[in-house]
């Protein structure tokens, strides 16, 4: 008798589990459709530069909110159209040879409400920038429609304040904060 409770008992914390992993949800970035745009301003005018995308993946559980995956920026594709500029950034900012990317690692989802076309959802994780990890929650809308998703978030990183050289010089001066405005697309189906 104790055998069959605990074939039962093993049979049943087994469905629960494959029940569990049947609700979370895998969101995938399409790094074709996402665009990850910078803003830093300076006395004189404001330079605006491009990123790409190498890869995204969040899987969430939309009871609990539990989160993991990553979405990764290849750090050294910062491009604002001034060659110049740009191997400066990539050389003494961001130092792109130590810390080729860009990385958010998701911890929780919260907000998140199946079967609803529009929703805004809080992704709290760890942003990983110049070798450094720092909290990060980014706010966004959302719009899903037979599986695709879209999305926008907006946020700052103080970059000087997390360790990196501040590009101004004796005549040009320019912010100690970046804005990054991410644009994305992807598909959102059940996690395997």
């Amino acid at each position: 008798m104790k055998r069959k409770q605990f074939l039962l008992t093993g049979f049943l914390l087994f469905v629960a589990s494959a029940a569990a992993q049947a609700q979370k949800l895998q969101l995938k970035l399409d790094p074709t459709k996402t665009r990850v745009a910078w803003t830093l301003g300076d006395v004189l005018h404001t330079v605006e530069g491009t990123f790409q995308l190498k890869s995204g993946t969040i899987v969430f559980d939309p009871q609990s909110g539990e989160a993991s995956g990553q979405i990764v920026v290849d750090a050294a594709s910062g491009n604002s159209g001034n060659g110049m500029r740009d191997s400066k950034m990539k050389k003494d900012v961001l130092e792109t040879s130590k810390y080729p990317e860009i990385v958010f690692t998701p911890r929780h989802v919260s907000g998140f409400v199946a079967g609803k076309e529009s929703v805004t959802v809080q992704v709290a994780g760890d942003f990983t920038i110049h070798g450094a990890t720092h909290p990060l929650t980014m706010t966004l809308p959302i719009t899903a429609k037979a599986g695709h998703v879209d999305c926008h978030t907006q946020f700052d990183v103080p970059y000087q304040q997390w360790g990196m050289k501040n590009p101004s010089t004796l005549f040009l001066k320019v912010s100690d904060t970046v804005q990054i405005s991410i644009t994305a697309v992807g598909d959102l189906q059940p996690a395997n």
